[in-house]
């Protein structure tokens, strides 16, 4: 009965994909997008009312009859209000989540309601190839608007995509299930686990090269004064206290820019690779210093910063080694 029902479900939303086409995000939920069936709990009411309905006529029960025509009426205003939970709500979504491979990748999906009245239960669920299901919900004030973030595990690298996703309400009973499909794609970029072991290749030189170059960023200590040093480097307060003339060093670490490289990782698989670069592209991003990153097929100049740091990570994730 599960695997019937999965194709059904299937068949269903590859239909809704061909009927509607492509959305384009933010997009306002109208009425011949929701559909609504009852749930098991409207079933079971529906054929509770039927028995009910049957009894009443065979035994001239007015009492029974009332109730049953008073509970279908209860039924029908149920599915109204279960349609309505849905309708003209707008929802846009960030079409772009970075997670690391066993991690989760976040989708943060914003829901406005224009209307006077307040919108509950209302979910989100997300459907990924060899994820499953995953789905979160909230509540969504009149007038106002709401965020609601959708987690999904992702178990390894690369680049997932969801073209289509799930918005669903079971309120205000839970008799009746009514949801919508929206055509909106979704890409994750998952980054190879950060770890292993070695230290990237420019570590010792550059340290060496940048102890001899001077400029004016990072203090590195002090060294013997030398004539012919300018005085604004002096350190006054060590010759105040008796101590030998001495001058400040600094070093200019934008001097010597760092190569995170592939072909520095001889010996291992390329997963194992791209895990250890993944690594040197935090480390070297907590230090701030600048770097650059080669890899079969990409190369990306040395720089800085957050958008830098995406960048090398969002190439390591799409990276497809020989």
């Amino acid at each position: 009965m599960s695997t019937l029902r999965q194709a059904a479900i299937v068949k269903l939303r590859a239909w809704a994909a061909r009927r509607h086409g492509p959305d384009s995000l933010p997009i306002s939920i109208d009425r011949r997008r929701i559909y609504i069936l009852p749930t098991r709990f409207g079933i079971m009411l529906a054929l509770m009312l039927a028995a009910m309905l049957i009894a009443g006529l065979n035994y001239n029960s007015n009492l029974g009859l009332a109730f049953a025509f008073l509970m279908s009426s209860l039924a029908v205003v149920t599915m109204h209000h279960c349609n309505r939970n849905l309708l003209k709500l707008c929802v846009d979504a960030n079409t772009e989540a970075d997670a690391f491979a066993g991690g989760a990748a976040r989708f943060e999906f914003l829901l406005r309601n224009d209307s006077g009245i307040e919108r509950r239960d209302i979910e989100i669920r997300c459907l990924a190839a060899g994820t499953g299901g995953t789905s979160s919900s909230g509540n969504v004030p009149a007038k106002s608007s709401a965020s609601v973030a959708v987690d999904i595990p992702v178990t390894r690298r690369g680049v997932l995509r969801l073209h289509q996703f799930e918005l669903r309400t079971r309120h205000p009973f839970g008799w009746f299930h009514a949801w919508t499909y929206v055509q909106g794609s979704l890409t994750a970029y998952i980054a190879p686990s950060p770890h292993g072991s070695r230290r990237p290749p420019g570590t010792g030189r550059g340290a060496a090269s940048r102890s001899e170059a001077r400029g004016d960023e990072d203090f590195s200590g002090l060294r013997a004064y030398q004539p012919g040093i300018p005085l604004k480097h002096m350190a006054w307060k060590v010759l105040a206290r008796g101590g030998d003339a001495a001058v400040r060093s600094y070093t200019s670490m934008a001097a010597q820019p760092e190569w995170l490289e592939w072909s520095a990782l001889d010996g291992l698989d390329a997963e194992a690779r791209l895990s250890q670069l993944c690594l040197w592209v935090l480390e070297s991003d907590a230090a701030q210093r600048p770097y650059g990153l080669r890899i079969p097929g990409t190369e990306i100049s040395p720089a800085q910063g957050a958008a830098h740091r995406v960048a090398c990570l969002r190439a390591l994730a799409a990276a497809n080694p020989p």
